[in-house]
């Protein structure tokens, strides 16, 4: 216990000192006050994430810069990063995080040089790459302990407070992060062990946003919807298919539900799905090594949840997340090493939702599945959102669909296809907005020619 108290009082300093060298880039996160987006420095926020989930056991500090301008170049603004996968969490040139993988004790050295390779240890790591990621207008989503602990009796109601405590007071003073408590795991089942982690670094640092990261198929909201630790939900919707789903609450691909059950609870809080189907990774992650999970999947997972409320979407790819070279032991069949994959269709699809939503009026923005008169099952799904001005509806099969005119402003809509895989745009016309109006997407229907469309008040630019 002096021990973690010494090591505490040693960080805490150097927290306070290390400011983020471009933290204007990366101005402090808020919850909208409709309770439903996030805000940056007061702005709308989309969050386009990327689960990174082993960089700091698996890159040095090239390879993390590698990642992280590649990712700037591509439009993400946030990254998922584990602190603690395993008790013996180690990076390649900064050692071990733990001493002897105990949690109550942080390997630290006082007076060490951050910047001199062989001298820094994983903490100052931990502090450059989180500098490092400010520098690329990057937040780090931080998990300070992953599930594997817990399940090892390693966090409990005795380490749980302490290691939150000393992860606390050591990046309070970062402005680009964000709390992810949990670590895939279903919280209903160690609520008080999850509850006394966010409580204690919620305690410590209210500056910063903190969320839950659950076992798939399940919601944060489902045990801790109303805790004062928890600003917004995340849910895990991967990565099983829909004849995979045996479930209890079993909704296969059709991730917007949990998005849809989150916004229906009170008090109000944003949500988003925080891993969904990775690209790249098989259905049902280590049932057998085929079929995979492609762009188009991704696209729709993001699609689907966004137009239902989501405030962001995080992305991920199976060589990224546990930063794959060929050779090394791996889990679910990675094909591409992780430099490759960094350019996978998925990754550079993305950004292209995030540049329409912040294109018109975001915290206004409503799901409104009224607009179209026959959404159907499954990959039928039509899915739509609207403001005042405009709406969005995106189909997956590019299937015609009907929409009931009238819903936004003006006497006069303008429509045009919005294209998900290049982000292109093709004028359809202007029409009188009244009545029910047929729109045939381009293409011959079938799963993967997926096409948005885009109506907006004719008097307007953009919905604006």
């Amino acid at each position: 216990m002096r021990r973690l108290l010494r090591a505490v009082a040693a960080v805490s300093a150097l927290a306070v000192a290390s400011a983020a060298p471009a933290a204007s880039r990366t101005p402090p996160l808020s919850v909208s006050a409709n309770g439903r987006y996030l805000q940056a420095g007061g702005k709308p926020f989309f969050w386009l994430g990327d689960t990174a989930w082993l960089l700091l056991g698996k890159l040095n500090r090239a390879e993390v810069e590698q990642y992280l301008a590649k990712r700037e170049s591509q439009g993400f603004n946030v990254i998922q990063v584990m602190v603690l996968h395993k008790p013996e969490m180690t990076n390649p040139e900064a050692g071990a995080a733990l001493v002897n993988g105990d949690l109550k004790q942080p390997r630290v050295t006082p007076g060490s040089d951050p910047a001199k390779p062989g001298e820094y240890d994983y903490w100052d790591h931990l502090d450059w790459v989180i500098d490092r990621a400010a520098a690329h207008g990057i937040y780090v989503a931080l998990v300070p302990v992953w599930g594997n602990l817990l399940d090892a009796r390693l966090l409990n109601l005795e380490t749980a407070p302490l290691f939150g405590r000393f992860i606390a007071e050591r990046y309070k003073g970062k402005e680009n992060i964000v709390w992810l408590n949990g670590g895939d795991r279903y919280g209903d089942l160690s609520p008080q062990v999850w509850g006394s982690l966010g409580a204690t670094i919620k305690s410590i640092d209210r500056a910063h946003l903190m969320t839950y990261h659950p076992a798939g198929r399940a919601s944060s909201s489902w045990a801790f919807h109303t805790a004062p630790w928890l600003d917004f939900n995340m849910y895990q919707s991967g990565h099983q298919d829909y004849a995979q789903d045996h479930t209890l609450n079993a909704r296969g691909e059709d991730n917007w539900v949990y998005t849809t059950d989150d916004l229906s609870r009170r008090p109000p809080k944003p949500t988003i799905d925080g891993e969904p189907s990775y690209e790249n990774i098989p259905h049902g992650l280590d049932l057998k090594p085929e079929p995979r999970w492609l762009a188009a999947d991704v696209r729709r997972y993001q699609w689907w949840s966004v137009l239902a409320g989501a405030f962001g979407h995080t992305y991920g790819e199976n060589s990224i997340m546990q930063f794959y070279s060929p050779g090394q032991t791996a889990a679910y069949w990675p094909k591409l090493a992780w430099q490759e994959a960094l350019d996978a269709p998925g990754a550079m699809q993305m950004h292209f939702l995030k540049d329409l939503i912040l294109s018109r009026p975001i915290l206004e923005r409503i799901p409104d599945q009224s607009l179209i008169m026959d959404s159907g099952p499954r990959y039928e799904r039509v899915a739509a959102t609207r403001g005042k001005n405009y709406a969005i509806a995106y189909t997956y099969t590019g299937r015609p669909f009907h929409v009931r005119m009238g819903v936004i402003s003006g006497a006069r809509v303008r429509a045009a296809w919005f294209d998900p895989r290049t982000g292109n745009q093709k004028p359809i016309g202007t029409f009188p907005n009244s009545g029910t109006r047929l729109f045939t997407p381009p293409g011959t229907p079938k799963p993967g020619n997926d096409w948005a469309l885009l109506l907006d008040d004719a008097a307007t630019r953009n919905g604006q």
